[in-house]
């Protein structure tokens, strides 16, 4: 049985995709900064399948600390769902916050960075694999966005990795959602799509043959 850690686990694209993959056949770690509010899906999910851990993936040693309790308590890690993210509440360059610019840098960007760093040993010993949430953000043009920016960064980043892992053996997808109606945003977004629409998109992608890299999943609402 695969093991996958998914961070950002607490709600939305996160939790979904916990559930699309026990359902798969993968135990999974779940991460984010308050590891009480992963207790109820561990218990949904069976505590054989999975495992909560408390992790702030600003802080590389905190996301070391977290890969290693899966390592120890699963035997391994095959895969990698960097999925933590955050947004601002400012529009564009002349409304932003940029305390809330630095703190999506740090989540965004860096906190994907130091997933990857900390899990690369057990992923690349696994010839496993490794998703990005990336954004449909990080594909077309919004004006003024810097959230958009920080997605823009995951896209050259995750097509950089790409090539990196490539030789190792390791797959690298970028799953590029469009509008998704998640506690992401504080009003609900109608006909966006739904956070297990992208889960099932993690788990098309890891299903794929051995031969096969599914390398970007672009998933939008058709009416949007």
């Amino acid at each position: 049985m695969k093991t996958m850690l998914i961070t950002g686990a607490s709600s939305g694209i996160g939790e979904a995709a916990a559930r699309r993959a026990v359902e798969a056949g993968y135990r999974v770690g779940l991460a984010a900064r308050r590891k009480e509010k992963l207790d109820g899906l561990v218990q949904e999910l069976g505590p054989d399948n999975a495992m909560s851990v408390g992790c702030d993936v600003t802080d590389f040693a905190s996301q070391q600390k977290a890969v290693a309790a899966v390592i120890e308590r699963f035997g391994g890690l095959d895969a990698l769902f960097a999925n933590a993210g955050v947004g601002s509440s400012g529009s564009g360059t002349a409304g932003g916050d940029p305390e809330e610019w630095r703190q999506m840098v740090l989540t965004n960007v860096l906190g994907v960075m130091y997933s990857v760093k900390a899990a690369h040993e057990a992923i690349a010993g696994a010839k496993g694999h490794i998703l990005i949430t990336s954004s449909g953000a990080g594909r077309k043009v919004i004006p003024g966005s810097v959230y958009g920016a920080t997605k823009w960064a995951m896209s050259g980043y995750g097509a950089n990795l790409r090539e990196e892992m490539r030789e190792k053996g390791v797959k690298v997808t970028l799953i590029e959602p469009g509008m998704v109606d998640t506690p992401f945003f504080d009003e609900p977004k109608p006909g966006a799509l739904v956070a297990d629409d992208i889960a099932r998109a993690v788990v098309y992608a890891l299903s794929q043959p051995e031969n096969v890299l599914a390398g970007e999943i672009w998933v939008e609402p058709l009416n949007r």
